[in-house]
């Protein structure tokens, strides 16, 4: 009696083999390896420090700032992609990071990433904006109070660090993950490929909508007498930035 693996094996291989007995199993394709003959690792890879605290000359009282919430609102138009063409960490929302928040960064990024062949870069300048704070358990009124803290405002579309080097999208997704969620504001970790491609869409679904009816015509056009509640943010931005 023939076992049930000897019967199939003339089965399979006259479906392995063409009609002139040449093979005709597929082979697997596997991408070429990517080239990173351009990328030069610097003598400090790491992501540097950054002062708490302005340095201001000696002759130079601190000024004190208003909120200026325009400094986070609306999208980025200048530090809006990445340097070095790889990855990075872009925020899709407004907000304010305070020193905390670079420490985090500069400290998780460090211990996770392999210095022999990656490195890491800020986008964003040091805290200069300075924040005032009235003192414990004091009465309404007595003036502006002092500076407590600084911080550096963000807009969406702003990126915050880059990571580059000999390394794929996995491994930089799986460092920048974990400093994501701990960030003020909303923070997505992208690449070139996914930057190109988030315009490209952008650019089609503008060109290629057919509603006449959106948010931006109905604001232009008072419709519904929405200029009564319509904030100043929504007639410059149409209800895309909050």
């Amino acid at each position: 009696m023939l076992s049930g693996c000897e019967k199939l094996r003339p089965l399979l291989g006259g479906l392995l083999r063409g009609q002139f007995g040449q093979q005709i199993a597929g082979m697997k394709f596997f991408a070429p390896p990517i080239k990173y003959d351009n990328i030069q690792i610097p003598e400090k890879p790491k992501l540097r420090f950054m002062d708490k605290v302005p340095q201001l000359p000696s002759n130079l009282r601190a000024p004190k700032m208003q909120k200026k919430l325009k400094w986070m609102r609306g999208p980025e138009l200048v530090h809006n992609s990445l340097v070095h063409k790889q990855y990075g960490i872009v925020a899709t929302g407004g907000g304010r990071l305070r020193w905390g928040h670079y420490e985090m960064l500069r400290l998780t990024i460090g211990r996770k990433m392999d210095t022999s062949r990656m490195f890491a870069i800020w986008r964003i300048e040091a805290p200069w904006q300075p924040v005032t704070k009235q003192g414990q358990g004091q009465r309404m009124g007595g003036g502006k109070g002092a500076i407590d803290h600084y911080v550096t405002p963000v807009k969406s579309g702003r990126v915050i660090v880059e990571l580059a080097g000999e390394l794929e999208f996995v491994e930089a997704k799986q460092i920048l993950d974990i400093v994501c969620p701990k960030l003020p504001f909303k923070a997505m970790v992208v690449s070139q490929e996914m930057l190109e491609n988030m315009k490209a869409e952008e650019k089609r679904l503008e060109e290629e909508n057919q509603n006449p009816w959106n948010f931006k015509y109905i604001v232009q056009n008072n419709l519904g007498g929405c200029h009564r509640w319509l904030s100043p943010v929504d007639h410059k931005w149409f209800g895309k930035y909050n």
